[in-house]
Order: C-alpha cells, then sequence, then structure tokens
C-alpha cells in the first residue's frame, strides 16, 4: 500500500507541474508576468528531496491510519482549492495587472489556502509511515520557504491587482 501512496502523489505532483507549466504559459501570453523567481528552485528542491526521502524510507514501513485519513481529508482541500482558482493556479509567482484576487470556495477565508494544504502534506504524507524525523525537518525547509514565498506573492498582488 505504502508504494501505491507514493506513486499517487508523485504522479499528482507531475500532473499538478504540467498544469502550472500550462497556466503559466497561457497567462504569460494574456499579458502576465512573473516575479520574485530567485527563490522557485529551492521550491523545487525541497519538495523533490522530500519525496525522495520518503520513496528511500517509507517502503515495507506499517500505514498509520490517523494520519492516512488525515492525508486523504487535505487531498480533497487540495482539489478544492484547485478547482476554485482554476486556470489562474500556478507553481510560480504569475501576476496579471488588473486581475481581481479569486474570492470563491477556501479564497473566501484564507489568502494562501493551497500553502496551508501543503503544509498539511509536507507533514502528514511522512506522518503516514511513522518517519516523523521527516516530517519535521522538510515542515521546516518548507516554513523557512514560505517565510520568502508568501511575503513575495503578497506584495506582487497587491501592487498589481485591479
Amino acid at each position: 500500500m505504502g508504494f501505491a501512496i507514493l506513486a499517487y502523489v508523485t504522479g499528482q505532483r507531475l500532473v499538478e507541474l504540467l498544469l502550472a507549466r500550462r497556466n503559466t504559459q497561457r497567462l504569460i501570453a494574456e499579458g502576465a508576468f512573473e516575479v520574485a523567481s530567485g527563490h522557485y528552485g529551492l521550491i523545487v528542491l525541497v519538495h523533490a528531496a522530500w519525496l525522495i526521502a520518503l520513496w528511500l524510507y517509507a517502503q515495507g514501513r506499517p500505514i498509520l491510519v490517523v494520519p492516512l485519513v488525515l492525508f486523504a481529508i487535505v487531498q480533497l482541500a487540495r482539489f478544492w482549492v484547485l478547482a476554485s482558482i482554476g486556470r489562474r493556479w500556478t507553481t510560480r509567482i504569475i501576476v496579471k495587472p488588473g486581475e481581481t484576487l479569486v474570492a470563491r470556495g477556501p479564497y473566501r477565508w484564507f489568502a494562501h489556502p493551497n500553502y496551508l494544504v501543503v503544509v498539511c502534506e509536507i507533514f502528514l504524507l511522512p506522518a503516514v509511515f511513522g518517519l516523523w524525523e521527516i516530517a519535521i525537518l522538510f515542515s521546516l525547509l518548507n516554513a523557512g520557504i514560505l517565510m520568502i514565498r508568501i511575503p513575495a506573492e503578497a506584495s506582487a498582488l497587491r501592487r498589481h491587482r485591479g
């Protein structure tokens, strides 16, 4: 079952990268532009290392039901976030001048619901396998990235939204 869980998450991330690339290209063709790209490589590195660590250490470990159920609930939240932001979802900070902020779905209550989902995923998936060290390490690394990312995104959106 561990293989299936990791294959699902890895496949999901790859599909999301393709979707993000398509959305980014379309937004740029419509006059949008990328800002604060300097930390993007670090995001990719941390997320890739997280997945690699899981593939290396989760195989053959028992599945803990409570973290698995919580992770499944977070997956529903992920789909809600992506459905709510739709074609504007990317993995980069892409700004389209004059565009208003998304205000439906979880965006009614949270400025950055996708980051909340990612925070939960980064902790919960290793927890599913009892890999608490990986859960804590990558949660701390992700927190460091978000301390750069969220202010950069918020600033860009404030400057350029409609």
